[in-house]
């Protein structure tokens, strides 16, 4: 049963709607970002156990949450995560938050959205190395959880559509409203600095706004990595050419979200930039042919920190008591 969201909370929302229209008149290139206003409570719950229980690995130590972890920005600050017996991946952990604006999901656009997405890393082998029949399997031995899904779906049978269903439920509600920008671009002018506007107006003057744009500001295109000089990455990635099979779309990427981009660092697909300053040099000389002087460069920095919004907020679920006891196989051999 779908559950509206608390009064108060509808009120934040058709507040925040009212001020986001006034502001569309503005033609601002970046929206603020508006909360869900209609989720599945029920859903969301479970889905939210799912994310965090590491039993949907084959070594029951890796949970969605090791690599999109939501105490880190939704993401793991590694150049590439790690999955089971240590493998290294071969790109950059894309953050979870605000993952429901995004055009599509993964780096290269492969799932459609967030429910295609989550059962992606459940059976790769690379991260979390199981498959759908075994994870369910798990799942549907353990009494709280054949219960809960009852409860939600209504089904006496667990699948692996009802698993990808509830973690997508519950990554929609990941979302980071309420930044100081988006104080500032909702009429609230002293919730920026001088030098954090002054680097609004660069990123916008530069052209950073061409990908970088919406509520997201990003993820609502592809685009190649290196327009004007060819990037050396250090991932084998090829990106969207993978999906396509078309060679004009190799090292074509989808574009990453800026927001809370000061947490998600490493940057890049292959994470080769520590830092926003050094991503912000090679963004400016690689895609806009432009090298940023210090001073602009800090100052873009500034406007980026600024798109740090609330960051969820929720109890960590307990999680259902598992009936097998059986040992798996160690991730650390």
């Amino acid at each position: 049963m779908l559950t509206r969201l608390a009064p108060l909370a509808f009120a934040a929302v058709a507040s925040l709607l009212g001020m986001s229209a006034a502001f569309a008149q503005n033609q601002e290139p970046i929206q603020p970002i508006v909360p869900p206003q209609q989720v599945n409570l029920g859903m969301v719950e479970l889905g939210k156990k799912l994310y965090f229980d590491p039993r949907l690995s084959k070594s029951g130590f890796i949970s969605c949450n090791s690599c999109h972890n939501l105490s880190m920005g939704g993401t793991d600050n590694i150049p590439t995560s790690i999955g089971d017996k240590w493998q290294q991946g071969p790109i950059n952990a894309p953050t979870v938050l605000n993952s429901s604006l995004n055009v599509a999901q993964f780096w290269d656009g492969r799932a459609a959205d967030l429910k295609a997405q989550a059962g992606g890393p459940i059976a790769n082998p690379g991260e979390m190395a199981f498959s759908h029949t075994l994870a369910i399997g798990i799942l549907a031995s353990i009494p709280a959880y054949q219960r809960e899904f009852k409860q939600v779906f209504g089904k006496d049978k667990i699948d692996i559509e009802q698993v990808t269903l509830a973690i997508a439920e519950f990554e929609k509600t990941l979302v980071t409203p309420n930044s100081r920008f988006d104080q500032w671009l909702l009429g609230k002018k002293d919730a920026l600095t001088a030098d954090e506007q002054a680097g609004y107006k660069l990123f916008k003057e530069s052209g950073c706004v061409a990908c970088h744009n919406g509520p997201a500001v990003g993820g609502n295109s592809f685009q190649k990595m290196g327009i004007v000089q060819a990037y050396k990455a250090s991932s084998p990635a090829e990106g969207r050419s993978a999906v396509t099979g078309k060679d004009i779309d190799r090292f074509t990427f989808k574009v990453p979200t800026l927001r809370n981009v000061e947490m998600t660092y490493p940057y890049f697909h292959d994470g080769a930039a520590n830092t926003l300053t050094q991503a912000v040099d090679v963004m400016g000389r690689l895609q806009l042919g432009k090298n940023f002087t210090k001073d602009e460069n800090a100052k873009i920095v500034s406007f980026l920190k600024t798109l740090t919004g609330d960051q969820p907020s929720f109890t960590l679920p307990i999680l259902p008591p598992s009936s097998d006891t059986t040992p798996r196989p160690s991730p650390f051999k």
